[in-house]
């Protein structure tokens, strides 16, 4: 499956490094500048050809940037100014940009040398303005399509709702199902029968995301390296040799433990049958056991098929049978359970924060697993606030009939968590 499902906030990626924000930091001249005419730009009266570097201009097309501009302003209005700037090195700042209805947190990043053309830009996140518990909820009842959500304190006991909307009703999970093969290996290692440092091979390659796809054949690789980029960038390979590796059965038993749907596909074996018109059908009018009996009898031709990307190219296919399944309740108690395991699967979750970073900050601990595909997006997050309260903030969005924006939804994540961080 796709990296983070923020297709539309990756790909404002920057071109150049975004640098740690760091004290002291003496900004360019010329980096200011640049962020004093970003209003223009978002709203759609700036010189695109002038503001941004032909690296970028090749990547986002002019249309594609007004799109999501277009997206923010139904969101939270118009542009109005520059409301903060923080220089994190001479050439990139982390900018809150001001709207009408709220602000949009951004990543800028302009090019050292003359005439300072803008690199990289990435919005990381939007807030409205006097936002409330009762106001986010009626943003996500408001979602086209289905969605639901939950934020849960976690305590001793079962997680707590806090505030939930169809928190209970099962939905594509796309690579959010990664944390069912984290669960399954960090039980195995604490159970003594598998150790982080244990040496497997590479297997067969999926599609990416992900790097391990461009590695030889049988590269050796610890247990840790998988688990680690099958979580930071959602390596789809890594998690297909992870999950053979730590046996089948056991990832759908921590999966029905965790509430999930089974039997558990491979990425490779979810690109085949969606690919294959035949075989969507079957497992969509498949019983549990006849789904399992399908990956069995074609599994010489799913480790052979030659994938199609573009699958996901366009409309969403099949996301509501050739999937991976759980609630935002089920999804909570899983990140519960994760954070009951070793340090080390902390880590491997907190890796890539998958947040602004604005609001990442005011947490002292961020995990976080997102997943999409064409009309699927779902996120979700373990923190813990400075004093050491632990949340779970889970949900989704998903739509059978056109594609969901991931800038807008990962926007109603992002305020969860900022309200979250308030209480």
């Amino acid at each position: 499956m796709r990296r983070l499902a923020l297709r539309l906030l990756a790909i404002l990626m920057a071109l150049l490094p975004v640098g740690v924000g760091a004290q002291g930091v003496q900004p360019d001249a010329a980096l200011r500048a640049k962020a004093d005419a970003l209003v223009e730009i978002l709203d759609g009266r700036g010189a695109y050809e002038t503001y941004f570097a032909a690296t970028f201009r090749d990547k986002v097309p002019a249309a594609q940037l007004s799109a999501i501009g277009a997206q923010l302003k139904a969101a939270i209005g118009a542009p109005q100014r520059l409301e903060t700037f923080t220089a994190t090195s001479a050439w990139s700042a982390d900018l809150t940009v001001g709207y009408a209805r709220g602000t949009a947190s951004v990543r800028l990043v302009i090019d050292p040398a003359p005439p300072h053309a803008a690199t990289g830009l990435l919005i990381t996140g939007t807030a409205p303005r006097d936002d409330s518990m009762a106001k986010l909820e009626a943003e996500f009842r408001a979602l086209p399509g289905a969605s639901g959500f939950g934020l849960y304190a976690l305590g001793q006991g079962k997680p707590v709702p806090l505030l939930a909307y169809r928190a209970d009703a099962a939905a594509p999970l796309g690579s959010a199902f990664k944390l069912w093969v984290l669960a399954e290996l960090a039980r195995q290692v604490a159970a003594g029968e598998r150790h982080w440092a244990d040496v497997v091979t590479v297997g067969a390659p999926s599609l990416p995301s992900g790097v391990m796809q461009t590695w030889p054949a049988g590269s050796p690789v610890t247990v840790q390296t998988l688990a680690t980029l099958m979580i930071s960038i959602s390596d789809n390979t890594a998690t297909d040799t992870l999950l053979t590796t730590l046996g089948r059965a056991k990832v759908d038993a921590m999966a029905a433990s965790a509430g999930g749907s089974v039997p558990v596909m491979t990425t490779r074996e979810m690109f085949a049958v969606k690919g294959d018109a035949a075989l969507t059908r079957a497992w969509t009018a498949g019983s549990v056991e006849a789904r399992r009996s399908l990956l069995a009898a074609n599994a010489a031709k799913i480790a052979t098929a030659r994938l199609d990307p573009t699958v996901f190219a366009g409309k969403p296919v099949a996301i509501d049978s050739v999937e991976w399944f759980a609630s935002p309740a089920a999804m909570a108690g899983l990140l519960d359970r994760l954070r009951g395991a070793d340090a080390t699967t902390r880590a491997i979750l907190s890796v890539n924060a998958g947040v602004d970073p604005a609001i990442a900050k005011r947490f002292g601990y961020v995990g976080f697993k997102g997943g999409g595909e064409p009309g699927v997006v779902t996120l979700n997050y373990l923190v813990q606030t400075k004093d050491g309260r632990w949340y779970a903030a889970t949900g989704n969005w998903h739509r059978a009939d056109d594609a969901v924006s991931e800038v807008r939804f990962a926007g109603l994540m992002g305020r969860a968590l900022a309200l979250l961080a308030a209480r």
